[in-house]
């Protein structure tokens, strides 16, 4: 995902977060710039651990990107959730 730059963030990332909000029922709770942040974030996180796991995660390419974007994103509300429960 490094390789992206920052318009390729935004636009994987706020689609992943935007669908790992739909998955974890969390949409009516959040907006765009939300969702792009979840996303992002949850990409950096998702990254970091699978290059820690040994996965070459710089020239994985676009769709391995945004299913570590989603998949990061849903760990991350998955812990918001438990941590900071549902309102």
């Amino acid at each position: 995902m490094l390789g992206l730059g920052i318009i390729g963030w935004i636009i994987i990332g706020g689609l992943a977060g935007w669908i790992a909000s739909k998955i974890m029922k969390t949409d009516a709770q959040q907006g765009i710039v939300l969702n792009v942040v979840v996303g992002v974030v949850g990409g950096l996180v998702g990254g970091f651990l699978l290059k820690v796991l040994g996965v070459d995660v710089r020239d994985a390419g676009l769709w391995f990107s945004f299913f570590t974007c989603l998949a990061g994103a849903v760990v991350l509300l998955f812990l918001y959730n438990r941590v900071g429960g549902r309102r």
